[in-house]
């Protein structure tokens, strides 16, 4: 068996069990894996901050560390709680909305808060003011007790009888006992680390579940030091001739609390001396603490939970291997105007523009734009759903994409990287086009792409029976456009055609959005366009300009007479556009919303 073996290597690494989880801490990092309700195991990666000078001073750096680890604890037993115990699907109640919109507080906040103040209160009214209660009491009935070393015996039984029955009675509460088992999770997982064995769930589930640096010891040897001291100068203040007793028991009260930094301190130093030994002796010393390990504090986990605490120990060895590995946090619910203002900040820091943060939110949780600045909560399950799109959105993949559809001129058009996103201007010179075509019209949309023209028109002028037709040099980009004329229930004739090479009949309306873009100007532009979007729909040449002139060569040939070209061309090139096509009837420039020259109208 693993933990039969003498220990190969020593770690620093330390934890505690959390909420379904566990928490690890390295030299740089502690990090906290919880396996959220839908079974995935999240992590969250947080940097330490640089020691003080007093973390390294004997004694004081006890105090330092007992407060430090106090707080980081309750911090991820906090997060761990904002991960696990939320249900996907329930709604917030009536207080958690009232201290939302009228205070602008989370309500497991101020819970956690208050559940913390209750917590030191009950300490010390079990561990502090009800032994020496107890023992006043007893020195009541036996008044020769006061002052002798049989208070100080008496009282120091009865601290480490209520400790052991606080530590029996907690068990029989069921998630006490579930924590215990991540609790046994982590000690296997740094014994098997500590013995050389890979990371596996076989290996770690073969550990013991007992370590000499569990906290469990520390909080022993605490008691036991408490015990000592506070016996010590109680008979050295002659606190037993205090009277009334009220006083008596106050100012004894006051003394553990006084000492409780100088019991810390010492305490520390003594585990500390003892982890660098492997002795007979030290082992003595250390059964006490060990056997509580193995009678209260730790059970035997199941596989999913030494995955979970797995996760969390190959985190925190990842952050301090890597100083530049950024942190991570768990995806938890919050109000959604803080939730948003921090992706935008996030977007922000990474050039993408905030309206994706706003969008995002928008269609995930089916709220107008308008009104993400309310102070709604946005539960977990919603907030992993914004999280995935966000995290994708920062690899630099379009939004679009992400989401797989768009609205165009009242339309759902499906996207992928097969084909461009539509965009605005494309949905301005499509409106306008609409608006032109007649009862009975034959129209030819050229480049579709993503087949967004096509279908609008389809669907716009279904009452006019008009016929639409719509070619595209990319197999790929068909098979988009026919899937969203069939999503959208339209009918459209799709061609797979170069221009007009495969193209048949005439058209009272030939519309084409081309390529435009110069091909030297492609690698300039953003991320999301130039690594993502097919190039063939945005190369238009040197000049961005071949596409044009190809059609002002063909296209005559398919228009019926007083047919109508619309185009849409990139900026600055309209008057070019317009040399190139000689032979026309007239021809009107259309300026879009930004009152750049867009689209082109030209009659034959």
């Amino acid at each position: 068996m693993a933990e039969k073996k003498q220990k190969r290597m020593c770690s620093t690494v330390g934890g505690q069990a959390v909420m379904e989880g566990v928490m690890m801490m390295g030299k740089t990092s502690y990090c906290i894996a919880v396996r959220d309700p839908e079974g995935n195991i999240q992590v969250e990666r947080t940097r330490l901050k640089p020691r003080s000078v007093f973390s390294r001073i004997p004694f004081v750096r006890g105090v330092v560390n007992m407060v430090s680890s106090l707080v980081r604890g309750m911090k991820a037993l906090t997060r761990s709680t904002e991960v696990y115990a939320s249900d996907d699907d329930e709604e917030p109640g009536k207080v958690e909305k009232w201290f939302a919109e009228k205070l602008n507080l989370d309500f497991l906040h101020v819970i956690t808060i208050a559940a913390t103040v209750l917590g030191v209160a009950l300490a010390i009214a079990l561990f502090v003011w009800l032994p020496n209660f107890l023992t006043g009491l007893l020195k009541g009935w036996f008044p020769s007790l006061a002052g002798t070393v049989w208070e100080f015996l008496i009282l120091g039984v009865l601290k480490l009888a209520i400790f052991l029955g606080y530590l029996g009675l907690i068990l029989l509460l069921k998630d006490i006992k579930r924590l215990y088992r991540y609790h046994g999770a982590e000690h296997k997982t740094i014994n098997c680390y500590e013995h050389g064995l890979p990371l596996t769930r076989e290996n770690v589930m073969k550990c013991s579940r007992i370590h000499d640096r569990c906290g469990t010891s520390f909080l022993f040897i605490v008691l036991i030091i408490n015990i000592v001291i506070i016996g010590v100068v109680n008979w050295a203040l002659k606190v037993h001739t205090i009277t009334p007793s009220v006083l008596q028991v106050l100012a004894k009260i006051g003394i553990e609390i006084v000492l409780l930094p100088v019991i810390a301190g010492v305490s520390y130093e003594i585990l500390k001396l003892l982890a660098h030994f492997h002795g007979p002796i030290s082992t003595a010393l250390k059964s006490p603490g060990m056997l509580l390990q193995k009678v209260f504090t730790t059970r035997e986990p199941d596989g999913e939970m030494i995955d979970v605490a797995i996760a969390a120990f190959n985190a925190a060895m990842e952050m301090d291997a890597d100083p530049a590995l950024a942190e991570t946090k768990f995806v938890t619910g919050g109000l959604i105007k803080d939730l948003l203002a921090a992706t935008k900040k996030q977007f922000a820091q990474n050039g993408i523009d905030e309206s994706d943060a706003e969008w995002i939110y928008s269609l995930t949780l089916g709220i107008p734009r308008s009104e993400l600045g309310q102070t709604r909560k946005v539960m977990p399950a919603e907030l992993r759903k914004i999280d995935g799109i966000v995290r994708e959105r920062l690899t630099g993949r379009p939004l679009w994409y992400i989401i797989g559809d768009v609205d165009f001129c009242g339309c759902k058009i499906k996207v992928d990287e097969r084909v461009l996103i539509p965009r605005p201007e494309t949905e301005e010179m499509t409106a306008q086009a609409i608006k032109l075509i007649e009862e009975g019209d034959k129209v030819l949309d050229l480049c579709t792409g993503s087949g967004c023209i096509a279908v609008a028109i389809a669907k716009h002028c279904r009452d006019k029976r008009v016929q639409v037709t719509a070619a595209d040099v990319s197999d790929a980009a068909i098979m988009v456009a026919s899937d969203n004329a069939n999503y959208n229930s339209v009918s459209v004739t799709f061609v797979q055609s170069d221009l007009f090479a495969r193209v048949h009949g005439r058209f009272n309306m030939i519309i084409c959005n081309p390529p435009y873009i110069k091909t030297s100007e492609i690698a300039k532009l953003q991320k999301e366009v130039k690594d993502f979007e097919p190039r063939i729909a945005l190369d238009g040449g040197d000049d961005g300009l071949d596409f044009y002139r190809r059609l002002s060569k063909e296209v005559s040939r398919y228009m019926v007479r007083g047919g109508m070209l619309v185009m849409e061309v990139g900026e600055g090139q309209a008057e070019a556009v317009l040399k190139l096509f000689e032979k026309r009837d007239y021809a009107m420039v259309g300026k879009d919303i930004n009152g750049v020259d867009r689209f082109l109208k030209i009659a034959f």
